[in-house]
């Protein structure tokens, strides 16, 4: 089954909807347990994160709008919330580590401003893990579709961020770079709160 990701102007790429449900892989727990906690996992899908933290003894929560996502987040174990990250959420300016891993820096078409979200909801010393695609890639906000087979969902507000822009992005929206964690061709920044 193929799912693509289609962008106003025609592009698609495929999204791994196998990735998304599958455990963590070993890259990505090894970043895991690189973490504080207590973890917020934002856009947490069906909860992988979620568990592998958990797993780790690391406590997490995960926040996702779509019910289906939460209902297998919940079936795999994982604590996990059906909320927009816009919405009021439990622990604000609590949270050592916030995560927007697997794009989710695109929630919501603007990458600013969701940013701006996260460093309200991080303790001051923490850090977010925001994933970017890679260097060379578009960085642009607009709106996509999902796509498999004869489905085809509604318009949404989404962005792509690359590696090269997010230092940028981040300062934009409240945030500074710490480090970059690089790994399996996937590039993580650690971001935290620009203090006064």
């Amino acid at each position: 089954m193929t799912v693509l990701l289609r962008s106003r102007d025609g592009s698609a790429q495929p999204l791994a909807v196998a990735d998304w449900a599958a455990p963590a892989t070993a890259a990505e727990r090894v970043l895991l347990a690189s973490l504080r906690g207590p973890v917020l996992d934002l856009g947490c899908g069906p909860g992988r994160l979620v568990v592998a933290l958990a797993e780790l003894g690391v406590p997490a929560l995960g926040v996702d709008a779509s019910a289906h996502a939460i209902d297998r987040a919940r079936e795999r174990g994982a604590t996990a919330l059906r909320h927009s990250v816009f919405d009021a959420l439990p622990g604000e300016g609590r949270w050592q580590s916030v995560l927007l891993l697997d794009g989710n820096v695109g929630i919501g078409g603007a990458p600013v401003d969701l940013l701006r979200r996260v460093a309200r909801l991080l303790a001051g010393e923490g850090r977010a893990v925001v994933e970017a695609g890679p260097p060379g890639a578009a960085t642009r906000c607009g709106e996509a579709r999902l796509e498999r087979d004869d489905e085809i969902s509604g318009w949404f507000p989404w962005a792509w961020v690359s590696a090269d822009d997010l230092v940028r992005v981040a300062a934009a929206g409240g945030l500074r770079l710490v480090g970059w964690h690089v790994t399996a061709g996937r590039w993580f920044a650690r971001l935290g709160r620009v203090t006064p």
